[in-house]
């Protein structure tokens, strides 16, 4: 039977209704799951009562950064730059003056645009984008690095391949952007007058007959257009949640921070080997000339056929038109001969030498370095065609076993020279002798310093034969110890039993043999009983 009546709201067979949750609960747990991502508190429109404030946010006075101050102070000459460069990178005159006057040009349209910046017209200036010809090691990196140290801005590298259009495998372009802002320490300001130099450039260009979209290629191309030019970077990775979720804590709690970095006033440097842009730059000259001499003609040599390379060829080798097109200024890398290697081994102040002697010193050992070594050194590194990396390859082969070897003996100076190069065997056997003979020298020193502690101490004389201190010099070895230090420790109580011996034959000096040094004690002994005998 039903009724009609109202229901019990404590009735059991009722559903129970849903409570709705505590806003300060939301608050917490949403605040405790953010914070674990590096955040402080979150609060939430409508909960927190800050939130109706009808004041608006006072806007803080704009104020001019130190390094706006210094770009708008910046006075370096193109000859400075070049003297500069000149104290880590031999030869590529060149290659820096037109790096030298591009940077230049750069920054000083950058404080033109900044003093025109209030004006009615806008002021128009191509930016000066410099694209890198040369082979590799021929100190492309070097001279951007320190082009950039000098003026004092930040300064990021890559590789041109790691980088695919956003969307695809690989990395997102605008990250270079966002990675000057870590290189300025979060100064974003600084980083808008920054450099960034994209390695291995002409691996982006688009492979003729590829079917489909190129998306390390052409893609990447196009999304470095923008970036070139001028466009707005956003602080934070769209496609990184952390990213997205620290920006969304910073804007509850009403920070007024830039969120986006314009790359207007970044210069962008890149460079590549172009290994057969030759080919299409020598088939270019060659369909020009016609009848007999088109036979007879020798080509250019490579370093002088980069020097006459057009934008066509590089649209030829894979560019797209407006990608090269952003690239204004082209500095061309010369391939470095032995006398060039030669010259950075004893001139550059980031020598290969300076490191060589450091890691050697470490071991104590004092490495000089004879001029026709450094010069077959040179030779050497010519010959693994890889540029100035190969200097590196070629003083590893040569130093590799005496620094294997003479750590650890008395051996304290290494003169290399070209004998020593051309013959490493037969000076590593004189130098492991040599190491031998200078352990037992200086071990024969600390024995006599020892028995000269000996008489002192006790007005007893002693003696140590070659056998004995060829075993000390092995025993201290065993330990890791000095030969002072086990020679201490070996003949400690040796007083008391001498001086008994002394007094029972009146004998003035001892004699102590390699069975002395095996045990002290028998040894020891014997003679104590010896003399009792002969007393």
């Amino acid at each position: 039977m039903s009724s009609d009546g109202p229901k019990d709201p404590k009735d059991p067979k009722d559903p129970p209704k849903p409570e709705m949750p505590d806003p300060d609960e939301i608050r917490k747990t949403l605040e405790s799951m953010f914070g674990k991502l590096g955040g402080g508190k979150f609060t939430m429109p409508g909960m927190d009562p800050s939130s109706f404030s009808s004041e608006p946010d006072e806007e803080p006075e704009p104020e001019s950064s130190p390094i706006e101050e210094k770009i708008l102070d910046f006075n370096y000459l193109p000859r400075d730059i070049k003297a500069h460069l000149d104290r880590y990178v031999i030869r590529q005159d060149e290659a820096k003056k037109a790096l030298a006057i591009a940077v230049c040009d750069h920054y000083n349209h950058v404080k033109a645009l900044k003093a025109h910046d209030e004006d009615s017209e806008r002021l128009e200036l191509q930016k000066q984008n410099v694209i890198v010809v040369g082979p590799t090691g021929v100190g492309k990196t070097y001279l951007v690095k320190h082009i950039a140290e000098l003026i004092g801005v930040p300064f990021v590298k890559a590789d041109a391949t790691k980088f695919s259009e956003t969307g695809y495998v690989g990395g997102d372009v605008d990250d270079l952007v966002r990675e000057l802002v870590s290189k300025a320490n979060g100064d974003v300001s600084l980083a808008e007058y920054g450099i960034i130099y994209i390695d291995e450039i002409d691996k982006l260009a688009a492979k003729g007959g590829m079917i489909g979209r190129d998306v390390s290629g052409r893609g990447v191309q196009t999304t470095l257009l923008k970036l070139m030019e001028e466009t707005e970077v956003p602080l934070r990775n769209p496609g990184d949640m952390r990213g997205q979720m620290m920006a969304m804590m910073d804007m509850q709690k009403g920070k007024k921070e830039k969120d986006s970095i314009n790359t207007r006033h970044i210069l962008f440097i890149v460079s590549g080997a172009f290994s057969g842009l030759e080919k299409i730059v020598r088939k270019r000259s060659s369909s020009s000339q016609i009848g007999f001499s088109a036979d007879v003609a020798q080509p250019p040599m490579d370093k002088e056929l980069f020097q006459q390379v057009t934008t066509q060829d590089f649209i030829d080798f894979g560019f797209e038109a407006e990608f090269i097109g952003r690239l204004p200024v082209r500095v061309v890398c010369e391939h470095l001969e032995a006398d060039d290697l030669e010259a950075i081994l004893k001139y550059s102040e980031g020598s290969l030498l300076r490191q060589y002697e450091k890691e050697f010193e470490a071991y104590g050992i004092d490495i000089k370095f004879k001029n026709d070594g450094i010069k077959r050194i040179a030779e050497l590194a010519a010959g693994e065609m890889t540029g100035a990396r190969g200097l590196m390859t070629a003083g590893e082969r040569v130093l590799r076993d005496f620094k294997y070897e003479l750590p650890g003996t008395s051996v304290a100076e290494l003169v290399v020279n070209q004998d020593l190069i051309d013959n490493r065997e037969d000076h590593l056997s004189k130098y492991r002798e040599l190491g031998k003979e200078l352990v037992v020298e200086k071990a024969r020193q600390e024995v006599n310093t020892f028995i000269s502690e000996f008489k002192a101490k006790h007005g007893v004389v002693i003696t140590l034969d070659d056998d004995a201190v060829s075993l000390l010099v092995k025993t201290a070895g065993d330990q890791a110890r000095s030969v002072l230090q086990v020679a201490r420790q070996l003949f400690r109580d040796y007083q008391f039993g001498l001086k008994l011996i002394q007094k029972n034959t009146g004998q003035a000096a001892f004699v102590l043999t390699e069975k002395a040094v095996k045990d002290p004690d028998q040894f020891l002994s014997e003679l104590v009983v010896r003399s009792y005998k002969e007393e």
